[in-house]
């Protein structure tokens, strides 16, 4: 898994004064770790601005839930993370998603304006929209937020062997939709 950014020195005082309750401290975090949780959860759901939003949302209010149970074993940022990742993971589960198939081109959402976007980028960003839930889940969490295999497995509750045949499925899926498209 990727290091979280690097925290603000008050980082570990807001977690502190948000754990008892200060809600002002807990909008710093909130403002500080918002848009690396929603990178992740966006590209774990599909590229679906609302559902990621959504999972954003959900993700904070359950870290706000359980505040006061982080045990301080690694940085504020990949507790926060490593939930909002779960939160996204449990989505695709809970919506049954069926894991072989394939969205249509008019089920996508439009990615809206970003500052950065390219068209290459946009083409990807629909292509791996396209993908079975489980197979985009792991290439998403391997080849773009950096995971090991072992992380991944233990994850989603399925062999590092699967895993890894679930990202080659995926970058052969990913091939092709690309290659439909040229």
């Amino acid at each position: 898994m990727p290091p979280a950014p690097a925290a603000d020195p008050s980082d570990m005082d807001d977690v502190h004064a948000a754990a008892a309750g200060d809600r002002q401290a807990f909008q710093r975090l909130y403002r500080l770790h918002v848009g690396r949780v929603y990178g992740a959860v966006y590209r774990l759901a599909g590229y679906d601005h609302a559902r990621a939003e959504d999972l954003t949302q959900d993700a904070f209010v359950r870290a706000w839930q359980k505040l006061a149970g982080f045990r301080h074993e690694s940085a504020f940022g990949t507790w926060l993370y490593r939930l909002a990742v779960n939160v996204a993971l449990m989505d695709i589960r809970a919506r049954s998603a069926d894991p072989v198939s394939m969205m249509d081109e008019d089920d996508i959402p439009d990615r809206g304006e970003t500052p950065f976007c390219a068209a290459e980028r946009d083409e990807l960003e629909r292509a791996i929209g396209k993908l079975p839930p489980r197979a985009r889940a792991v290439l998403v969490l391997h080849d773009i937020e950096g995971w090991r295999h072992e992380d991944i497995g233990a994850e989603l509750g399925m062999a590092v062997g699967s895993s890894k045949a679930q990202l080659h499925r995926a970058r052969g899926l990913l091939r092709k939709v690309l290659g439909e498209r040229s």
